[in-house]
């Protein structure tokens, strides 16, 4: 679709800003801001509001001021590494070390001459008898452009950015804004109180300013529940394939234990589904351990019933494997040919799986990215089916869907339960199956919170389960610890490395970062039993199956959502011995820290841990979005979501329902609205009825 002349400032490259080069560029990709549309949008994290005072006594410690002072002493430190000060005093005699470590300190000599007066905005603090401000944020002469900076926004920054560049770049870009038609009813503008677009984007940059985030955030919930409804408009108008299984592979099914009455009836809906010649486009949510692979599997064999193939879609290559080896366990009395397919085969071996795919003779495929790739062709793909839906975009959904002679019926499932707000927010086009019941037999792990004081004991504790012929996993929060972090935050290679030391080489390592071979043989050796302990990130957070291990360590558990939590806690309780998962919490631990970890004592219950981590972390608090269902967007936060996008929803089936699919009869604020969704969701979306 062409784009609307008045979009053009929008998407203009970033060069076009003053002062951005090649140098500047760089640090600008790095956080995603490639066009005028992106800096305009790169909204403040917080503000500092600082309060303007005739003089230090004015003021209370940890409060950010705005004070007159004077330097009269510069000192240096002995040691090089050590903090340069510059005394001054207040209007009336007070005084106050401003403090400077590393290069810093140059511009301090520059800037605060002795004698000569300046204005000083930054964090008031206390260093043993004395008042000082480290690094002020602002050293202003006497009368100086923005002399009172009371209230200044803060903005995520990557390396070789400054605040003030950053600003410059968001001040000129708001300049370019062009006033866009309103696709917002006047009604319901005035009814909120909202600003118009641009409007919003400026007042959202000065200060906080609950109207012009909430209509911003409306706004993007709004595009994103019409990408979604317009997918589902397209799906249902494409020609597709009634596929209907006789049972007779379904039959020889070699199932771990019997269908709990919530796979009986998810299996029905997507038979039903899967009936219709319209494509099915279904949700299959379910808890740890409730049996989504064989569900799938169920689903997967209805296609081969029908003569058809299936493809499975896993986010990574661990994920990929652990499901291939399950499924074709499970299959194996049927006869039906498996394969996988991963960016990691090559030559031969590669050959054999696209031609088996394109002559039919494979009947179903588990992969990674690579099973939607140009060079993958297939006979006749009926069933698509995609696990950790969450983690693909929309388009590269349609990439596989377009694999089929007609539109394939796709089933995607999620490992995480997810609360019902941010299940419409991700998945509002596709109709939801619960798994809500475990199998039979599954028994409640015991979770118990232990603090990082007795990290000791923990370790002994290891050494018996494990001499004992029994398996452990212990995870860290991140890979190795990274520069300037406190020594408190686990890092897997350092944890690995003592382990190690301690047990020996029946303790093995597997993190994002490993490449894939040394992560396979890690995994081979701990899922056949040789290896005992498993030292590793969140990469196990999902489709790692080893009933044989039964304890389960988080360290710095308070540093993970709820719902991650509950996926790794998962990994454990998957056989028939008692399992127990110890979450390791550090000695810093907030009231909320402390509300989670509670929780995970108390419940093993997925779907209300992510209602209650979702009330827990509220509004402000983004840490573990992902963990609670991904949500796709950059502006609205938890409480928006929850709050603004039903009235969202409603309004984008009203235009849908209304124009037909935002047909050209709404106008220029119609085709604005087109142009931005196919750009951003990366999708042809229906014009007409």
């Amino acid at each position: 679709m062409r784009r609307p002349d008045i979009l053009n400032p929008l998407f203009a490259e970033v060069e076009m800003l003053d002062g951005v080069g090649p140098k500047l560029k760089k640090p600008l990709d790095r956080l995603g801001l490639e066009r005028v549309r992106d800096v305009a949008y790169h909204l403040p994290e917080r503000f500092v509001t600082r309060r303007l005072v005739d003089n230090l006594d004015e003021a209370g410690e940890g409060e950010q001021i705005v004070v007159r002072l004077t330097p009269t002493e510069h000192r240096s430190s002995r040691n090089q590494r050590g903090p340069y000060r510059v005394l001054a005093q207040d209007a009336v005699g007070n005084v106050l070390a401003l403090t400077y470590f590393g290069r810093a300190s140059y511009t301090a000599k520059k800037q605060l001459p002795v004698g000569e007066t300046r204005w000083v905005a930054g964090k008031l603090e206390r260093y043993g008898d004395m008042l000082q401000i480290v690094h002020p944020d602002h050293v202003l002469e006497e009368g100086g452009a923005g002399l009172q900076r009371l209230c200044e926004p803060v903005y995520s920054l990557a390396e070789g950015l400054t605040q003030p560049k950053v600003a410059s770049l968001v001040a000129q870009a708001i300049t370019l804004l062009p006033e866009l038609p309103e696709w917002i009813e006047p009604s319901q503008l005035e009814r909120a109180g909202w600003p118009s677009w641009s409007g919003a984007l400026k007042l959202a940059h000065r200060a906080e300013n609950v109207s012009a985030r909430d209509r911003l955030a409306y706004d993007e919930l709004l595009a994103n529940s019409l990408a979604l409804m317009l997918v589902r408009a397209d799906n249902r108008a494409r020609k597709g394939r009634a596929l209907v299984g006789d049972g007779g592979l379904r039959g020889k099914l070699q199932l771990p234990f019997p269908l709990t009455g919530a796979q009986q009836r998810s299996i029905g809906e997507i038979e039903g589904d899967m009936a219709q010649e319209a494509p099915m486009l279904r949700l299959l949510q379910g808890d740890v351990g409730a049996g989504k692979t064989v569900v799938a599997l169920e689903a997967m064999l209805v296609a081969v019933e029908a003569g058809a193939q299936a493809a499975m879609l896993a986010p990574t290559e661990l994920l990929a494997r652990q499901h291939f080896e399950t499924l074709r366990a499970m299959a194996r009395p049927t006869g039906v040919e498996i394969a996988l397919l991963t960016g990691r085969d090559k030559g031969r071996a590669r050959e054999s799986i696209l031609m088996g795919l394109l002559d039919g003779s494979i009947d179903i495929v588990v992969g990674t990215h690579a099973i939607f790739q140009d060079s993958v062709a297939y006979k006749d793909l009926g069933l698509i089916v995609i696990d950790e839906q969450h983690r693909f975009g929309v388009a590269q959904r349609l990439m596989l869907a377009k694999k089929g002679r007609r539109a394939p019926h796709t089933l995607a499932m999620t490992a995480t339960p997810i609360p019902r707000t941010l299940t419409l927010a991700n998945y509002g086009e596709m109709d939801v199956s619960r798994l809500d019941e475990l199998p039979p037999g599954r028994q409640a792990i015991d979770t118990r919170v232990v603090g990082q004081d007795r990290l000791v004991d923990v370790v002994e504790g290891i050494g018996r389960h494990i001499g004992g012929g029994q398996q452990a996993y212990w995870v860290c929060p991140m890979v190795r610890e990274a520069e300037g972090q406190s020594d408190d935050i686990a890092a897997a290679e350092a944890r690995y490395a003592a382990l190690k030391e301690r047990f020996g080489d029946t303790v093995v390592l597997v993190h994002g970062q490993l490449a894939p071979e040394m992560k396979d043989a890690a995994m081979a050796r701990f899922a056949s039993g040789e290896a005992k302990l498993l030292v590793a990130t969140t990469v196990i957070e999902v489709g790692v199956d080893v009933p044989a291990a039964t304890l389960m360590v988080i360290e710095q558990a308070e540093r993970f959502g709820l719902a991650q939590l509950h996926q790794l806690r998962g990994r454990v309780g998957r056989g028939s011995e008692k399992s127990v998962c110890l979450l390791l919490r550090g000695e810093q631990l907030s009231e909320t820290g402390r509300a989670r970890l509670a929780l995970m004592r108390e419940t093993q219950d997925g779907f209300s841990i992510a209602e209650e981590d979702l009330e827990l972390r509220g509004g402000g608090e983004l840490l573990g979005t992902r963990q609670s269902g991904d949500t796709p967007f950059r502006i609205a936060d938890l409480e928006q979501i929850q709050r603004l996008l039903p009235a969202a929803h409603d309004d984008a089936r009203l235009l849908v329902e209304r124009d037909g699919g935002l047909s050209s009869t709404r106008g220029e604020a119609a085709q604005i609205l087109l142009y931005l969704l196919e750009r951003d969701y990366g999708v042809q979306l229906l014009r007409g009825g």
